[in-house]
């Protein structure tokens, strides 16, 4: 049974609005990520180094090769509450 050429524009305005919607996600998440790749599978010592570095150069993804921190590092720090204990 042959396909009507009538159906063939719908299709393609489709197939482009998820084309479109799929390269401004990936954009999005690329300029978001300061032009790096996105990470995947990240556990939690990858995490806490990504706060790390967040608290270093205000960046998730920036790093920082001085020796020594900036001065604001020691009072940014962040206390992670504790879970209450069930009895």
């Amino acid at each position: 049974m042959p396909v009507p050429f009538e159906a063939l524009l719908p299709f393609a305005i489709i197939a482009g609005m998820f084309t479109v919607t799929a390269t401004g996600l990936n954009v999005t998440r690329y300029l978001g990520n300061d032009k790096k790749p996105t990470r995947y599978g990240l556990d939690v010592w990858e995490k806490q180094m990504m706060e790390r570095d967040r608290r270093l150069t205000g960046s998730l993804r920036g790093q920082s090769d001085q020796p020594i921190a900036p001065l604001a590092f020691a009072t940014n720090s962040i206390w992670y509450l504790e879970k209450k204990r069930s009895h």
